[in-house]
């Protein structure tokens, strides 16, 4: 991995959530740099465990590193002063999928607070309801989804660039915060389809 402060954000969340005993899933890891703009994104999803596959409810987690961020880095770094401290854009989307009929959006929101978790000195906020529905070939086969995010930044003051791991205190509250919403949200009282490993019933 390299040496770099992003990557020790990206370690730093990971371990949150891998501590909290979530599952991350297979294959959808990616961390990605746009060519034209030169911002870096890393994306990867979890769930509780056992839930099968695709699992009853996820989190997609997304980590953006603008390329103003990099430039205020890079100044930083070779001691020069920065108008503005670098930032890191979170999102993560909680998801409930495998629905057998539409959900109640009201009883979505019900579960889940207006906030996140700390993360350093900022929290993120909530995003209304996206309901999705999925059809087959036939038009018969037809599933639902919903799914809410929480968005903000995260500011890299200049002990955190100096002493990347203050990242672990600062992140630490999300992963037991991820787990227990998804808890939360596997608790509604939902009809769900059976996992693509079972035979429907």
């Amino acid at each position: 991995m390299l040496d770099h402060v992003f990557t020790d954000a990206i370690g730093a969340l990971r371990d949150a959530v891998e501590s909290a005993f979530l599952e991350r899933q297979a294959f959808e890891e990616r961390f990605q740099a746009d060519v034209l703009l030169g911002d870096l994104t890393w994306e990867t999803s979890y769930s509780l465990p056992g839930e099968g596959s695709p699992p009853r409810t996820r989190a997609d987690i997304t980590l953006d590193w603008p390329t103003w961020a990099q430039s205020a880095y890079r100044s930083w770094y070779i001691g020069e002063p920065f108008d503005e401290p670098p930032r890191v854009e979170i999102e993560i989307v909680l998801r409930i999928q495998r629905l057998a009929k539409a959900p109640d959006p009201a009883a979505v929101l019900g579960v889940l607070p207006e906030q996140s978790a700390a993360v350093g000195n900022e929290k993120l906020d909530r995003s209304g309801p996206t309901l999705e529905t999925a059809y087959g070939s036939d038009l018969d086969d037809v599933e639902y989804a919903i799914e809410v995010s929480y968005e903000g930044t995260y500011e890299l003051d200049e002990a955190t660039l100096a002493d990347g791991s203050v990242l672990d205190e600062h992140f630490g509250a999300m992963g037991g915060w991820i787990a227990s919403t998804l808890v939360r949200l596997g608790d509604l009282q939902f009809d769900f389809l059976p996992p693509e490993d079972e035979p429907a019933s």
